[in-house]
Order: structure tokens, then sequence, then C-alpha cells
């Protein structure tokens, strides 16, 4: 991470009270905001407190804080808008500081027609379907165990 990167992250100005932000609930490593373009109400990006692009680079403190409010605000997201679910997903590629997208999601929404597409996807692409293969998943498992 540059502190270019930090300096210009609009997530940094939001916590450092530089830019504006509707935040909606926060702990001692994480806050939830509205995102500013939402995909339904209650849309919410969950972020660390810390400039870090990619979840998995976290400490072990900071993921436990940043899932554990993204639970809750998916908790309160389901009691207030009552969805079908909530989508979730993690980002940082555009914004480079960690983000969980936090949809709420009815059938036939848009949001629920791009994992739908998503989910056709994986079952009709020619080339995953190779690494569907119970050989190619025993192999993948055992990488990723580290098992030799």
């Amino acid at each position: 991470m540059h502190d270019q990167d930090q300096h210009d992250c609009v997530f940094c100005k939001i916590l450092a009270g530089e830019a504006p932000g509707y935040i909606v609930r926060e702990n001692e490593t994480a806050v939830a905001l509205l995102d500013i373009n939402p995909l339904a109400s209650g849309h919410c990006l969950v972020i660390p407190r810390r400039h870090v692009p990619w979840w998995y680079d976290l400490t072990p403190d900071e993921i436990s804080g940043l899932f554990r409010l993204a639970q809750e605000t998916a908790q309160r997201i389901m009691a207030v808008f009552e969805p079908d679910f909530i989508g979730m997903f993690a980002r940082g590629r555009r914004i480079p500081h960690t983000h969980i997208f936090l949809i709420p999601t009815n059938k036939g929404e848009a949001a629920d027609r791009v994992f739908n597409v998503l989910e056709g996807f994986q079952e009709a692409v020619a080339p995953l379907s190779r690494v569907r293969q119970p050989d190619a998943m025993a192999e993948t498992m055992r990488k990723l165990k580290g098992d030799r």
C-alpha cells in the first residue's frame, strides 16, 4: 500500500471525517455505511478502519470484527427491509480498501438476476465443467490443504 493510495481513498476520508458518509453501525475494527450507489434499499458496505485493499490481508482481529459487524448489519437489514436474502461479497479493486457488500435481495430484482447469471455461468460454461470433475476437485482440495 502506498501512502498516496490511502490519501486518495474515499473510505479513509469518510473514516477521518473529511468526506460525508452514512454510517449505520460500527465497532472497534470496522464501520458499516450505506452504499452511495445502492442496488436496493439498505445496501450497505462494511469496511475495516485500517486501509487494507484485500480482506485476506487483514489481521485475525480485524477479520473477526469486520465479519461480526457484517453479520450484525445483515441481521438489522433483514429485520427492517425483510428481503428474501442478503447477498454478500468482498471487494477492494476499484476502491483499494476492503469493502464487503451487503445487498438485500428479493426474487426477480436486479441483484437477484445478477446472482442468477453468475450461478448460470458456473453451471453452464464448458471450461468450468473440467474443474468440477471429482479428480480435479480432489486435486484442488489437496493443494489447498497443503497435502502432497
